[in-house]
Order: C-alpha cells, then structure tokens, then sequence
C-alpha cells in the first residue's frame, strides 16, 4: 500500500477488503451477512465492501444460499479469473509445470524432459513447460502473473549460479538466469526445492500454525528445510539445509563433496543406504529401477501387512535404516531445538509410520531435546505444491491490494 498514510480512510477499506478476500479464500462462498459478522463491519459497509470487490474483477456471485428461514442471499466467491501463477518442479529427469487461478485451484499442468547442459536448451524446455500448462488451463503465457521454480540446490544470490546439484544437467551457467528473464513475459522467481515442500506443509500440512520446524526431505537425494521463527533460514550462499553433505558417524569422510555430490549424511540415510543395506540383508529389488523407486518399495515390503515387524531382514532394514536418519537428525536437533520436524518424500513415505516411529524412538536414545515428529501430509507433488504457493502469497499481496 505505498504511497498512503496509515488510518486514512482508503488504507481501511483496503485493509477491510482484503481481510473479506482471505475470508473468501479459507471458506469459500459466503453472503453478505456472513462476511459481516466473520469482519466485524456493518451491514452497510459489508456492501459496499462487496459491491467495490465486485466492480474491481476480484468477487463473483455465485449463487444464493438455501436451506434457511427467509429469503435465500446471495453467495459472494473470489474470482478465480482475477489472476493466474506459474510454477514448475525441476528434477534431473523432468520438468513438471502447473497453472492455478488466484484460489489456489491447479488449472493445467505439463511435463517435459530435462534438457541437456546447454542453457540454451534449458531455456526452451522452460518455456515449453509454462507455455503447455498455460494452455492445459486455457489462460496466454502473457496473462501469468508469477512464475516460481523450484530446483534442487540454490542459486548463490551473490554469483547467480546453481550451487549444491551438480547432477543437474543444464542449469549451471552464469547467464541461465537473465536468459530466462529475456524469454518468458512473466517475473520469476527461484527458490529450493525442499523450502518448498517445507511452505506446502507449513500452508497446507503438517506444519500448520509452527513457527519452528524442521523438515526432512528424502527422494532423490537428502535435503532439509529450517524454519526458525516463521522465516526460511537460507543461508549465506543459499546452503542451509544442504544435509546430505553433512560428515556424520558411521560414514567415511567425504573430501569435496560439492565434486562428489554426496555427503556422510547421504551415505548413511539416503536412497542409496537403503539399496546398500538391502543387499547386506540379501533382499531384492529391481536394479533398473529408479535409485528412490528402488528404495522406496522396499521400505514399502518391510511396512506390509504380511512382515513381522520384529523379526527377519525386513525389520532388521527398517531398524539400520531408521538409526541412520536418526543420527543426522540428531545434529540438527541439537543446533536448532526445533518444536516439529516433518518427514516428507517418496522413501520416507513408503515407510510410513512404522518407520517414523523407529527414527522418533531413535533420535530420543540420541539427542536432548525431544521435538514431535510426524509424516508429511502434502504427498502429491509437494514441490509443486510449494512454488504455487509461493507464488500465489506474493500475487495475492499485489492483485488484492485496493489501495490504489
């Protein structure tokens, strides 16, 4: 709201007006009387408020309520056409991209292969991602407001270059993003792909209403995400969080581990333990497989009904694999205290809780401080999830604010 001067009267009927928007958003269709009553404003004022909202593109009618003594009001809804973001996923095997209107509701998505280490190749596949989930929900590439990205590693805000995800071909070069700026219509934005997850369950999950929480990420590789009184703790260069890197017990030390890409933490806790440890207890699993798919069906067999949790390779895998997420986490227990730490990921979601309360006993044998420990619940493209998220926060701000 720059340029007024706080409790004029136009600043509070901003101020009105996107408190009646967020109310909209978080319940969906109400009358006049119950946008009110949830605001505290008048009957009066309550329509004008709507009649204003309504005239700026930013409210629908949608119908009128039923089921109640009188005459049947009618129902007010953001309008989803007011505004639509971008995001997109980007892992060393493909692009997925998403559109959602300014609800939160996913329009179209689309999925291309990464491309090859040419940026200039990186930039035409980028391009074709939002362009095919533009069309998929039938809005112009033009008509975007936002587009966030979410990608392993972090772009150093100091250099502009992708650190931390050397296995990803075609995103390393110094000019990538001001060649992305030049190619697409729309302002972007960058950010982790584990923050991400960690915004989608913070906004939508299991991390609801926490200021201080942890989240463990688990798939293609091992990442975490720190959020310390409400805010993404990102560090210096971006690097917060870059875990898998991290020399624990248990592991050799590994020298240069921004060439190896892989860490002690890695070793011990990530997909590729699981594989290692399966094959020490003689189990089986699909050497074409993708390394996390591999992984994954494996915690999977040791969850199932027909395995005694108690016994056998199965639970013996569970047991070494448990011990070793809990040995990092107890390093970042004892740096951050944090009140939650959230398990999120394909390998740590197909061991479900079984395994989740291995690691939670675990990490009680090994660490002082004693956060509550729970499940991701934004198990359907949380990356995603997270950039559009990302994204609609800081369109909201801009599209909603009325004191213009």
């Amino acid at each position: 709201m720059a340029g007024t001067t706080p409790g004029t009267p136009r600043v509070l009927r901003a101020m009105n007006d996107r408190a009646a928007l967020d109310l909209l958003l978080a319940h969906g269709p109400l009358s006049r009387g119950r946008i009110g009553k949830l605001t505290g404003l008048s009957k009066p004022t309550a329509s004008q408020l709507l009649v204003r909202l309504e005239a700026a593109g930013l409210v629908v009618v949608t119908g009128k309520s039923e089921g109640r003594p009188g005459p049947n009001a009618q129902l007010y809804a953001v309008n989803p056409d007011a505004a639509h973001v971008a995001a997109i996923d980007v892992t060393s095997l493909r692009l997925r991209a998403a559109v959602a209107d300014i609800t939160g509701r996913t329009a179209g998505t689309y999925e291309v292969p990464t491309p090859g280490r040419r940026s200039a190749g990186t930039v035409r596949q980028v391009a074709d991602a939002v362009y095919g989930a533009a069309k998929a929900a039938g809005v112009r590439t033009e008509d975007l407001q936002r587009l966030v990205i979410g990608t392993p590693g972090a772009f150093d805000p100091s250099t502009g270059r992708l650190r931390y995800a050397s296995h990803l071909p075609g995103w390393h070069s110094p000019t990538l993003l001001d060649e992305l700026a030049a190619a697409l219509p729309m302002p972007l934005e960058y950010d982790n792909d584990v923050n991400l997850v960690a915004l989608a369950e913070q906004r939508l999950g299991a991390a609801r209403d926490h200021d201080d929480f942890v989240l463990f990420w688990n798939e293609q590789g091992i990442g975490a995400a720190l959020v310390i009184g409400g805010r993404m703790h990102r560090g210096w260069t971006g690097g917060a969080g870059e875990v898998g890197f991290l020399p624990v017990p248990g592991t050799p030390l590994v020298r240069r581990p921004a060439q190896a890409n892989s860490g002690g933490f890695q070793e011990l806790a990530g997909a590729n333990a699981v594989l290692r440890l399966a094959g020490e207890l003689g189990l089986e699993y699909d050497p074409q497989a993708e390394m996390k798919d591999a992984a994954a069906g494996l915690l999977a067999r040791a969850t199932a009904d027909d395995n005694v949790p108690d016994e056998g390779p199965y639970a013996e895998l569970l047991r070494r694999f448990a011990t070793g997420v809990a040995v990092g986490l107890a390093s970042l227990v004892a740096v951050l205290d944090p009140q939650l730490i959230v398990l999120s990921g394909g390998v740590l979601a197909a061991g479900g809780e079984q395994l989740r309360e291995l690691v939670r006993a675990e990490l009680a044998e090994l660490a002082v401080p004693r956060p509550r420990l729970v499940l991701g619940t934004v198990t359907e493209h949380p990356v995603l999830s997270g950039a559009l998220e990302s994204a609609l926060a800081t369109t909201r701000d801009e599209v909603f604010d009325t004191s213009h």
